[in-house]
This record gives structure tokens, sequence and C-alpha cells, in this order.
């Protein structure tokens, strides 16, 4: 006995003799069964909300008690900060306001002599002769 793709799904192994697939025979019967839902991950009785992992119930104590500061903080004051404090601060509108300052500690003439030194064109006439001059000694 050979084993041939179910012709109907391309995807699970059926023997030759068989038709199709079992999952393509329930989806022709009709016989589709649903996924269980999720359950709670801390109750095990309720469904899970769409997205989460807990439910309602479960969801809705969490907040209460990380909203009561002596649960949560041990005694601590919580601080909330309003919508106003937020505002207060403008945000950064150009690239000048993150720009650091910089000292011009370096006179101009020996700026000019710097960058010349680190061009790069001044690099590659050095490699040039460099090379010129290593095949003049070969």
């Amino acid at each position: 006995m050979a084993y041939i793709l179910c012709p109907r799904c391309e995807l699970n192994y059926i023997e030759e003799s068989e038709g199709y697939c079992k999952i393509c025979k329930q989806e022709m019967m009709g016989d589709i069964s649903h996924d269980e839902p999720e359950m709670c991950t801390i109750c095990n009785e309720r469904r899970a909300m769409p997205g989460k992992d807990i439910c309602y119930l479960c969801y809705k104590e969490m907040n209460e008690v990380n909203n009561d500061n002596s649960d949560l903080n041990d005694g601590e004051e919580q601080h909330q900060v309003s919508e106003d404090a937020l505002m207060e601060n403008d945000p950064v509108s150009s690239m000048d306001e993150i720009m650091p300052e910089i000292n011009d500690d370096i006179p101009g003439s020996e700026y000019q002599q710097i960058n010349d030194e680190l061009s790069l064109e001044a690099m590659g006439e050095d490699e040039e002769e460099d090379e010129d001059e290593d095949d003049e000694s070969v």
C-alpha cells in the first residue's frame, strides 16, 4: 500500500484505496466541529474575552486590585499624572533643539588642516602614490 496526497486538500497523506482524507470527508459531510473556546486562565470556569486570556469578571477583579493603593504599593501613595501635566512639556519641534552645543575649541586654520588630512580624496591620492612607489620598487 502506497500513500498519496489527498486529492482535495493536498495536505494529508492517505492510502491509495481511500478517496479523501478524514478531514476532507468530515467537511464534505457537514460534520465540521468548531474548536472549543478558550477558557479563562485564572478561574477556568468562563470563556476568555476575545484577544485576552482571561474572562471579564477576572479582568474586572484585577483592575479593582490594581486601583487599591494598599494592595498594590504596601501603603505607598500612587501618583497619577493628569493630562494637563503631560501637555505642559513641549515636544521637540526641530532638530536644532536636540542638537548638542558644539564648542569652537579648534581655530579655523587648524580645522581646515584636520579636514584636509581626513578627507577621502586626500587619502585616495595617498594610496595611489603608495601603489606607484611599490610598483617602481619592484
